[in-house]
């Protein structure tokens, strides 16, 4: 984030209601080649930088916009209870009440954004409802993948762009922010038995998420752990609560069967790349490619002036 995003943006600006720009394989070089495509790649790869050889308890500024919105997310989180399981018949694929937690987030999430920003940005609540509505996955199908993700992360560099929240919390956008949605991520995964979203299978990096694997690649950085100790269960059980890279691995220990090797296989691979700084490189291309270069992911974004495909 650079500091010529700090400010207040206002009214003046031209707020719009955002919507989609890539309907068909033929945009995506035009959204390859947008300022939108531009700021996104930039902006994740700047927050990956920013946590390299840092846990998660390290020291880092944590203001009380950061906090803020753990605490939107916290309120997400606490309706799971208003709407449990729906256990009255057979669900295969997916928990249907998931869609009622996924209708109060919509309902919600206007009033959410206003009470979390000051009034110089309240007219881009506008703009930044459909991206919060997105990142947790979608109703109709009951799935999760990594254009949610994406869509969250979207929501953050808006929140930069808007200067609510200002470089200086780059670190805790990731360690703190970031964290707290991968643990809700999870809940809604584990609670409704959300389906993968467009998954690769057994070639796929994970069924979910991508960015907790990148972000964590970067903060294991410099240390004594080696990729070929990523899997070890030991040290997962030790470290998993200050690495984003081993609470993933534990997740999909937790959730998969079977040797690792069997239904892991990217993440499989990457335990014999030998430096962590080779791992992240190689992540951060494959989430140019594999993300941000797919259309079935990124069909869905929505554009307005604060995410502009101009």
């Amino acid at each position: 984030m650079s500091e010529g995003t700090s400010s207040i943006q206002t009214a003046a600006n031209g707020f719009v209601a955002p919507r989609r720009a890539i309907l068909d394989p033929k945009d995506m070089p035009r959204w390859q080649k947008s300022s939108a495509y531009t700021e996104i790649s930039g902006f994740i790869e700047q927050l990956s930088s920013c946590v390299e050889n840092k846990l998660i308890s390290s020291d880092y500024p944590v203001s009380a916009h950061i906090q803020a919105v753990c605490q939107l997310l916290d309120t997400a989180e606490s309706w799971i209870k208003l709407f449990p399981p729906d256990t009255t018949s057979s669900q295969r694929f997916g928990n249907r009440s998931f869609r009622r937690w996924e209708e109060e987030l919509r309902a919600q999430a206007p009033k959410l954004l206003h009470q979390m920003l000051p009034e110089p940005a309240q007219e881009a609540v506008i703009e930044l409802v459909p991206y919060l509505s997105e990142s947790f996955g979608n109703a109709t199908r009951i799935d999760y993948g990594s254009g949610h993700e994406l869509s969250f992360v979207v929501w953050l560099m808006c929140l930069c762009k808007l200067g609510f929240l200002e470089p200086a919390d780059s670190a805790a956008i990731v360690l703190v922010v970031f964290v707290r949605y991968l643990q809700l991520c999870q809940q809604l995964q584990r609670t409704y038995n959300l389906e993968p979203a467009g998954s690769h299978g057994v070639w796929g990096l994970d069924d979910y998420q991508f960015l907790p694997f990148y972000f964590g690649s970067a903060q294991l950085i410099g240390t004594q752990t080696t990729p070929a100790m990523g899997l070890d269960p030991g040290l997962i059980a030790e470290k998993a609560s200050e690495y984003l890279y081993l609470q993933g691995i534990r997740f999909i220990m937790e959730m998969k069967k079977g040797p690792f090797f069997e239904h892991s296989r990217q993440l499989y691979d990457i335990s014999g790349v030998p430096r962590w700084q080779k791992v992240n490189q190689g992540l951060g291309k494959m989430y140019q490619v594999e993300v941000l270069g797919k259309f079935p992911v990124v069909q869905h974004l929505v554009f307005g002036s604060l995410f502009s495909m101009d």
